[in-house]
């Protein structure tokens, strides 16, 4: 079953994008390089708590 999941800016702590995946098959957290508008750069998005 796919869950949605937020993704949160590694350097400034901004809950930016909202993503879903399969909990089931996909064990670990999410983490993706993503802009973040508040740095101003691209950052790494990791998944919120």
């Amino acid at each position: 079953m796919r869950d949605g999941v937020t993704l949160r800016c590694d350097q400034c702590k901004e809950e930016n994008y909202i993503a879903d995946r399969n909990k089931k098959k996909q064990v670990e957290k999410l983490a993706v390089n993503k802009y973040c508008s508040r740095c101003n750069s691209h950052t790494l998005h990791k998944e919120k708590k």
